[in-house]
């Protein structure tokens, strides 16, 4: 095995492991071997054995394509398999908080992100909505058996939940951005509150009205720190310096959700495929394509942080009368 593979390797492993976390010890767990072995490993003294490499890949999840200089128009990517996927809103919140300590390990780390409908990020200050969010992904278009017959209802957020998605949003506030929003944005989940209400699948019916308070809530939070170019967590203010928030409109039709990330040691690129489930790659040459695109959509986008009050105000303006209209039309057929 050449020997750069297995830098590559022993590279990918340490961009999964916590700070607090032991080379040695994590791999001697993982390979079943003594700490000494791991590290006449990590020296290049003793190469892995292939069996060795596909537990590492296993455990790390770590696509052993990604490690190899095989290009020929070839992109290894990393996905949630539907088939074989845990599905529940603490896994799912996991393999996001997983990708952003990636991402935050990294020397001045940046983002360029495009947001087809719903801002992910943004929605974890509004743990409610995101797990209506997750909830309409699970029942209707995974086909989850278990919420086949059941309506959704409000629940507490519990702790760990709490913790994981607050975890998630501490590390994206740090982490500047550069963001593109489609002029659709948030419309196609209203019509999924309509839709729930309308077909009957609120356990109460009136949770409908509740959902479209906390997007009026979202909206106005998202206002704040597009106004002052940074972000923050709803119900805080502001950083004196950082949290570096440039978001951009843009008129023409945004294809996809993307999350570009560049730094000084790697880029990387996920984007969201079947509504919110994601794919990951960090093949240099697809991020450097895709991150040229990007920029160009950056260039054909309008800033509304910190300047074009006008813009920005329409925007919001429009938004909050888009909500209104779906309120209406459900207290409407409330009082039928």
């Amino acid at each position: 095995m050449k020997i750069n593979i297995q830098d590559n390797l022993i590279k990918e492993i340490k961009s999964k492991l916590k700070e607090d976390d032991s080379l040695g010890k994590s791999l001697s767990e993982v390979l079943s071997l003594s700490q000494d072995a791991v590290y006449r490993r990590y020296r290049g003294e003793t190469p892995f054995t292939i069996f060795e490499i596909q537990k590492i890949c296993s455990h790390y999840q770590i696509s052993f394509d990604s490690l190899l200089e095989i290009k020929q128009n070839r992109v290894a990517f990393q996905y949630n398999s539907l088939s074989e996927y845990d599905f529940s809103l603490d896994r799912y919140l996991e393999g996001i908080l997983m990708g952003m300590r990636e991402i935050k390990s990294c020397t001045n780390p940046k983002m360029i992100i495009t947001i087809k409908d719903t801002p992910l990020f943004q929605l974890l200050n509004f743990p409610h909505l995101f797990r209506f969010k997750l909830y309409f992904w699970a029942k209707s278009y995974l086909n989850i058996e278990a919420y086949k017959f059941e309506q959704f209802e409000h629940e507490k957020i519990n702790e760990k939940t709490f913790a994981l998605g607050k975890e998630i949003l501490q590390i994206y506030n740090t982490i500047p951005s550069k963001e593109i929003y489609d002029f659709d944005f948030l419309r196609g989940f209203m019509r999924q509150i309509q839709y729930y209400f309308s077909a009957y699948l609120f356990k109460d019916p009136t949770y409908a009205l509740k959902l479209l308070d906390e997007m009026q809530r979202l909206l106005v939070h998202m206002k704040a720190q597009i106004i002052v170019g940074k972000k923050f967590m709803y119900g805080t203010h502001p950083p004196a310096s950082g949290n570096e928030y440039e978001v951009y409109l843009n008129e023409t039709t945004i294809t996809d959700t993307t999350y570009c990330f560049k730094s000084e040691e790697k880029n990387g690129l996920y984007f969201t495929h079947n509504m919110m489930n994601y794919l990951h790659t960090r093949d240099e040459v697809y991020v450097k394509e895709s991150n040229q695109i990007l920029e160009k959509l950056l260039e054909n986008s309008s800033l509304i942080s910190r300047v074009n009050e006008k813009e920005r105000n329409s925007f919001f303006h429009k938004m909050e009368r888009t909500i209104l209209i779906y309120r209406q039309k459900i207290e409407s057929d409330l009082s039928i």
